[in-house]
């Protein structure tokens, strides 16, 4: 009777080991991750050098007082001269009229040939694509207009 209670405990033991066989599950594993290696998407990230505006200009005294801003509100654009509003822009069917600013840029870019800064202010609460689209406009895609590009916050 001892005997036949060795031998139960004996297969017990074998069905355990079988039911614990790993080799299956690890080449399961194996071709999944070399799948999602072969599989997987490589996106290359584009960084765009800004520059934030400083407090202190002291070497701005030989320079012409006029600065180009375009300020992103939550009704549509602005362009300014650092002082006063020189042209609105309101928006299209609920979205910017990056077309309109582009002409209004590209008028005055023949007007300052020499400036290439410009600042793109924003409101708060506007999203972060509707900044990336009117920086595009700015900097100009066919001809470039104002790449060096400063960012704030709007007044």
């Amino acid at each position: 009777m001892a005997r036949r209670k060795w031998r139960k405990k004996e297969s017990l033991e074998t069905d355990i080991m079988e039911l614990l066989n790993l080799t299956p599950m690890m080449d399961v594993f194996t071709v999944l991750v070399v799948f999602l290696l072969i599989t997987a998407v490589f996106t290359s990230i584009t960084v765009m050098d800004l520059s934030v505006p400083t407090s202190a200009g002291g070497a701005a005294a030989n320079k012409p007082n006029f600065a180009i801003e375009v300020i992103v509100r939550k009704s549509g654009l602005e362009i300014a001269n650092g002082k006063s509003v020189e042209a609105a822009i309101p928006k299209k069917d609920d979205k910017y009229d990056l077309k309109k600013l582009s002409e209004l840029l590209l008028a005055l870019k023949a007007k300052y040939p020499e400036k290439e800064d410009a600042t793109v202010l924003m409101e708060p609460k506007v999203e972060y694509d509707h900044l990336v689209q009117v920086m595009d406009a700015v900097r100009g895609a066919e001809t470039p207009l104002f790449p060096k590009i400063s960012i704030g916050d709007a007044p």
